[in-house]
């Protein structure tokens, strides 16, 4: 890593010793002129101090925070009824919004069960995306959603769908110098409803062992639109293009629901770890895809589970 060499204009630095460096800017440019000069992003910093506390890696030696970047907060509707997050948003804001909660509703399940109640509190939907972590709650409801990432750099912005940035474990086609900046969502089809679920062992401070989003709309008695997305089943969250086929034009009752979860379990391609077998995560696959399913039509007919539905489907079968 390199260091900064001088201080770049907007930023005030306070040194920590050793010739390391703290900046927070108040412009993206400034955010831009940093990042060139070696510094590294932190928004909420949650990860970056568990990781470090954990010996997985140590902290870089020239930081720039971003949590005072204007630009990259908020949430406000676009035209057409879409969504606008900016990546600095922290999960508790996007759980509690009655627009989210609305509209967007597995999105809001995923954010209500990111860590801790502190966590919610200051960790990011940015963070949560640029972690690229196969486990991330918020980025099964985003893919379904058809979520667009914006990476903005010193020499303008471009587009990534959110189901195409992440290449690999901890790993995004983000290159040097661009920051993601926001989060924009295409309006859902009228009618529309959508759940996420995650296998739970605690209530608190968990990560999905195994985790399912289901995106569909509902009428006439058929499902229509389908978007299922496994999580914490493969390098890298993902879609399951034989699990929608099924529920297209299905009743997405409980038949379809088990034949559709039978094939996000066969898409999987989960690992054994600390946290559970591989066997047993395929086999949970399926328990949770059905889950989210059904859930999501009792959604649609105005019943179903609260929010977040991890919790309300706890035990079901």
């Amino acid at each position: 890593m390199t260091g900064i060499a001088g201080t770049p204009s907007g930023v005030a630095p306070a040194t920590s010793g050793g010739g390391a460096t703290f900046s927070q800017p108040t412009s993206l440019s400034g955010v831009y002129e940093a990042l060139a000069a070696g510094a590294r992003i932190v928004a909420g910093g949650t990860d970056l101090i568990v990781g470090t506390r954990q010996g997985k890696w140590k902290l870089p030696e020239h930081i720039v925070a971003v949590d005072r970047v204007a630009a990259m907060l908020g949430i406000r509707p676009t035209a057409g009824g879409g969504l606008w997050l900016g990546a600095l948003t922290p999960h508790e804001d996007i759980a509690t919004s009655p627009l989210v909660r609305e509209r967007f509703t597995a999105l809001a399940d995923g954010s209500a069960i990111v860590g801790s109640h502190a966590t919610r509190n200051v960790g990011t939907i940015g963070g949560n995306v640029m972690n690229a972590s196969p486990a991330a709650e918020s980025v099964g409801p985003l893919i379904c959603f058809g979520a667009v990432a914006v990476l903005a750099s010193a020499g303008g912005e471009r587009r990534v769908a959110v189901a195409d940035l992440a290449t690999g474990p901890g790993r995004t086609s983000a290159v040097a110098g661009e920051v993601l900046i926001a989060l924009e969502l295409p309006a859902p089809a009228a009618g529309s409803t959508s759940c996420y679920a995650r296998l739970e062992y605690r209530r608190q401070m968990e990560i999905a062992v195994v985790g399912a989003t289901a995106v569909f709309t509902v009428s006439g008695g058929r499902v229509s639109g389908a978007h299922v997305a496994i999580t914490a089943l493969a390098p890298t969250i993902r879609r399951v293009a034989d699990a929608e086929a099924i529920l297209n034009g299905s009743d997405g009752g409980r038949e379809a629901a088990e034949q559709a979860a039978q094939a996000a379990a066969a898409a999987s391609r989960p690992i054994d770890d600390v946290r559970a077998p591989a066997d047993y995560r395929r086999a949970m696959a399926a328990v949770i895809t059905r889950r989210v399913i059904l859930g999501a039509v009792e959604r649609a007919h105005g019943a179903g589970p609260t929010i977040p539905a991890s919790d309300a489907l706890h035990g079901a079968r």
